[in-house]
C-alpha cells in the first residue's frame, strides 16, 4: 500500500492589481461625500485619525468630527479633502454654483 502526499502550492499573487495609495494623511481635514441622506446625517468637517489597510479596492480611514464622541470608518472613495484656504466659500460654490 503506497501513500502519496499531495503538496498544495499557492500561486504567487499577480502584480497586475496594485493597491491604491492613501490620498489623505493623519490630521488632514476631510468631508464625507455621497448622497443627500449621508451628508445630512454626517455633515461637517472630519479629521483623519488613522489610516487603515484596503477593504476591497479602496484604502480605509478612521475619521472624527470634533462635535461627535465617536469615530467613523470611511473608504477613500467616500471622502474629499477640505481646502483650508477656501473655508466656507468652497461649500457655497459647490452648493449654489458661485462663490
Amino acid at each position: 500500500m503506497m501513500n502519496t502526499t499531495q503538496i498544495c502550492r499557492r500561486a504567487p499573487r499577480k502584480a497586475g492589481h496594485e493597491s491604491a495609495p492613501h490620498l489623505y494623511v493623519v490630521g488632514q481635514s476631510v468631508r464625507l461625500k455621497g448622497g443627500f441622506a449621508q451628508r445630512t446625517l454626517a455633515k461637517g468637517v472630519y479629521h483623519v485619525t488613522r489610516t487603515l489597510p484596503l477593504l476591497g479596492e479602496f484604502p480605509q480611514y478612521r475619521i472624527r468630527n470634533d462635535d461627535e464622541t465617536h469615530e467613523r470608518l470611511a473608504s477613500q472613495n467616500e471622502l474629499e479633502a477640505v481646502d483650508a484656504r477656501s473655508g466656507g466659500a468652497d461649500l457655497i460654490a459647490r452648493t449654489f454654483g458661485h462663490g
